[in-house]
């Protein structure tokens, strides 16, 4: 199969002489050789926190895997990929959706495997209990809107909700491209009952900008 690796260091570990990226190099480098699989790419990001989506190396690693350019995205650990099981979830959902895979060789995360693929499953299911947490703050952004004049309504007949959820999300760093995967995972359709991608995400995002900058002064 082909592979891109992922590699994340933060700062401290850079000051540890690159030991974490060595060591994460080698992890993975030997596991894809047991597996007989091809490294077609290698991305790193350096001294990026773990705690948020917006990143250079994952992102392009993202839009890589989405254009099909290799079939499994593999990291070593999985707080090298990211800190939040909310965005690990979305990224795991995002590779069912576009047909590649994700390998977090800590954990025995493998969606190429029944029982990866079950590991996956948990986390996910931990993904929707903190969805559930996340509905709290969503009632908060969707009340805090309505206390600024934003109008609620938008284009067609998306739900309020729906709208002051994505712009929470975005408010807190998460990608257009996490955001949509989790609505996807949630059920939830578009305005016009279609899936949801980073484009309608965004679009949402730019009518929310807009209602807010044609508030009264």
């Amino acid at each position: 199969m082909r592979t891109i690796a992922y590699y994340r260091v933060s700062t401290d570990e850079q000051a540890a002489s690159g030991n974490g990226l060595d060591a994460q190099r080698a992890t993975v480098t030997r596991a894809i050789a047991a597996r007989g699989w091809d490294l077609v790419a290698e991305l790193t990001d350096e001294g990026r926190s773990g705690g948020t989506m917006r990143r250079p190396a994952l992102l392009e690693v993202l839009d890589r895997m989405d254009r099909h350019e290799a079939d499994v995205l593999i990291v070593a650990k999985l707080d090298r990929l990211s800190r939040s099981v909310l965005d690990f979830a979305s990224i795991t959902e995002a590779a069912k959706i576009g047909g590649w895979a994700v390998v977090t060789l800590d954990l025995a995360i493998d969606t190429t495997t029944p029982t990866g693929e079950m590991m996956a499953n948990i986390t996910a299911v931990v993904a929707q209990w903190e969805r559930r947490i996340i509905s709290q703050r969503t009632s908060d952004a969707l009340q805090a809107m309505k206390a600024r004049g934003v109008r609620l309504g938008g284009p067609v007949t998306l739900p309020a909700e729906i709208r002051a959820r994505i712009a929470s999300e975005r408010a807190d760093g998460r990608t257009l491209r996490a955001i949509a995967a989790g609505l996807v995972a949630d059920g939830i359709p578009t305005a016009r009952g279609g899936a949801w991608h980073a484009g309608t995400v965004r679009a949402v995002c730019a009518s929310v900008a807009l209602d807010a900058l044609a508030m009264p002064g």
